[in-house]
Parts: C-alpha cells; sequence; structure tokens
C-alpha cells in the first residue's frame, strides 16, 4: 500500500465516483461514518473493476486501511481508482478518497484501501478476466 503520509500527494488513478455527504450519513458530531464511506469505496471499485472484468464481480477482500481525517457533513468527496494487478480471475484494486470541503476549501486526503474483486459468472462461479 502507498504511503499515507506523502509529502504533496495527489490523486492515483481514475475518478470513479463523486458525492456529497449529506446528513443523513453523520454521527451526532456531524462527521461521516467510517462504514458509509467504505460502503461507497466498494461501488466505485465494484464499477471500475467489471469494467476491467468485462462483467460481474464480487468483492472478497479489502486491505488495511486508515481514516487520515474527518470527513464533515456537506463535503464533497471524490473516488479514484487504479487497477493494480490483474490476475486469472482476480482484481487488485486501489481505491482512494478525497474530500473538497465546502467550508475551508481544503482539498485532503481522507483514506485509501486496495479491494479484491473476483470475476463471476451468472451462476457465481468464478471465471477468468478477459485479456486485454
Amino acid at each position: 500500500m502507498k504511503d499515507f503520509e506523502q509529502e504533496d500527494p495527489i490523486p492515483q488513478g481514475d475518478l470513479a465516483l463523486q458525492i456529497t455527504a449529506l446528513p443523513r450519513e453523520t454521527n451526532g458530531f456531524g462527521d461521516i461514518y467510517g462504514g458509509w464511506l467504505v460502503s461507497q469505496m466498494d461501488l466505485a471499485g465494484t464499477a471500475m473493476a467489471s469494467k476491467v472484468a468485462a462483467g460481474r464481480v464480487a468483492t472478497v477482500a479489502i486491505d488495511r486501511m486508515a481514516f487520515l481525517v474527518p470527513v464533515p457533513v456537506g463535503a464533497q468527496l471524490s473516488f479514484y481508482t487504479q487497477a493494480l494487478e490483474v490476475g486469472r480471475s482476480s482484481i487488485q484494486m486501489l481505491v482512494e478518497v478525497w474530500s473538497d470541503d465546502p467550508l475551508s476549501s481544503e482539498w485532503r486526503k481522507v483514506t485509501e484501501a486496495v479491494f479484491v474483486f473476483v470475476a463471476i459468472d451468472s451462476s457465481g462461479r468464478t471465471r477468468s478476466v478477459p485479456r486485454r
């Protein structure tokens, strides 16, 4: 996994999803729930992995992650994805989350994780990822 403490980090990969953190996704302090953020990361990763796999994929693992900064309600979140490795039936996808805080106009990295997806057929069985 890449170093969280990069001196001047920039997003890695392609923009896969943008969403605004809404009040219904926050705790009593006005910060979004980590679990909600992970589910959005899974959606972004799945969208890109299904393109690589040319079809249905399933999430099978998530590598460690750390939340670097809290995300307040109203923040604009951007999810960037990058395929790190494509195996016979699996895809390792880096998913980074960046926040644009509307009150401070600060652009900052929130978290990153490596998601592992497996290509599956209509029966839910593992299938090969087509070679490019």
